[in-house]
C-alpha cells in the first residue's frame, strides 16, 4: 500500500477559525482558539496520523499589517509555511467584501496550490452561503471551494479527501504517534495563555507573553511553574486582581486544560513580571521563540 505525507498550511485573516478547524481535523484541542482576533502568534503543527498518511498541518497567525515586531514575527511564521507547502487551506468566512479585495492580492503570490475554505456557513441562510461560495469560485486560482463549519466539523472528512488529492507520496515526516511538532513546555505556556485571553479584556491579552520556568514529570503528576509577563506595573496588577483573586481563577482554569491534555494531575504556580517593551525587543522576541 502506497503512503502520503506531506505539509498543509492553513491560513487567513484574523479570528476565522483557524485553530478551530486544526483542532477538529485532529479530534484534539492542540491550538487554542477563542472569540479575539489574533489568539494564535506561532505556527503551529498538527500532525494527522493514518494508516495511509500523515497530513502536517500548520496553524498560523491571523494575515494582518503589522504594527510592532512580534507582528511582524508573526507574519514571518505565515510566509515560512506558504514556502514549505504542498498545499494550502484559505480560510474565509463572511467578512466584508472590500477586505476580501485585499486578501486576493496576497494570494496571488502563493505557488502552492489551494483549496478555497468557506467557515461558519451554519451562521448564514443558504442564499447567503451560494453568493459567498460564487464569489471564491469566480476568483480562478482555487482547486476547490468547500463550504464547512470548524466549530461543528461539517464536511471535515470531506476535506480530508480533499487535502489527499494533492499530496506527494512518501514516508512520514514525523512519528506516527506524534501530534505535533511543539515541545510539552509550549503546549502549557499556550493553555495558560488562552486562559488570559478569554478571562480579561482590552490590551492585557495582546501584552501577555507566558514562560514555563519549571516543568517537572512525575509518575502522576506534573509540576509547572509559569512566568506570565507584561508590559506595565499597571498590567501586573490587573492580571493579579484584588487579594490575588484573578490570577487565581486563571490557575483554575488552566490546572483544569492541562490535566485534559496531559492526562495526568497538575501542580501549577502562576508569577506576574513585568517586561516592558517586550513586543518590539529583538532579544525579548528570540529569548520567547518568535525569532530566529
Amino acid at each position: 500500500m502506497s503512503f502520503q505525507s506531506g505539509f498543509v498550511s492553513i491560513i487567513g485573516k484574523p479570528n476565522v477559525g483557524k485553530s478551530t478547524l486544526l483542532n477538529a481535523l485532529l479530534g484534539e484541542k492542540l491550538s487554542i482558539a477563542t472569540p479575539k482576533a489574533q489568539t494564535t502568534r506561532h505556527r503551529i503543527k498538527g500532525i494527522l496520523n493514518k494508516p495511509n498518511f500523515q497530513m502536517v498541518f500548520s496553524d498560523t497567525p491571523g494575515i494582518i499589517e503589522p504594527k510592532y515586531k512580534l507582528q511582524g514575527s508573526m507574519m514571518q511564521f505565515v510566509n515560512e509555511s506558504l514556502q514549505d507547502a504542498d498545499l494550502v487551506l484559505f480560510l474565509t468566512d463572511f467578512s466584508e467584501w472590500n477586505e476580501e479585495a485585499e486578501m486576493l492580492e496576497r494570494l496571488k503570490v502563493v505557488k502552492a496550490p489551494m483549496i478555497c475554505l468557506l467557515n461558519k456557513i451554519d451562521e448564514h441562510a443558504q442564499n447567503v452561503v451560494e453568493d459567498k461560495l460564487n464569489f471564491w469560485r469566480k476568483q480562478g486560482f482555487f482547486k476547490q471551494v468547500i463550504p464547512v463549519s470548524a466549530l461543528n466539523k461539517f464536511n471535515t472528512e470531506l476535506l480530508v479527501s480533499s487535502v489527499l488529492e494533492y499530496l506527494p507520496q512518501g514516508a512520514p515526516y514525523y512519528d506516527v504517534e506524534q501530534l505535533t511538532d511543539r515541545s510539552e513546555r509550549f503546549v502549557a505556556s499556550e493553555i495558560i495563555r488562552e486562559k488570559i485571553m478569554v478571562r480579561y479584556k482590552e490590551e492585557i491579552p495582546y501584552s501577555v507573553q507566558v514562560e514555563i520556568e519549571l516543568f517537572k514529570e512525575e509518575k502522576d503528576i506534573i509540576h509547572i511553574h509559569a512566568l506570565i509577563y507584561v508590559l506595565r506595573d499597571s498590567q501586573k496588577q490587573i492580571m493579579i486582581g484584588r487579594g490575588g483573586n484573578a490570577l487565581k481563577q486563571v490557575g483554575i482554569a488552566a490546572r483544569r486544560d492541562l490535566e485534559q491534555f496531559f492526562k495526568k494531575k497538575i501542580f501549577l504556580k502562576t508569577f506576574v513580571k513585568v517586561k516592558e517593551d517586550w513586543r518590539d525587543n529583538t532579544k525579548a522576541l528570540k529569548d520567547f521563540g518568535y525569532e530566529g
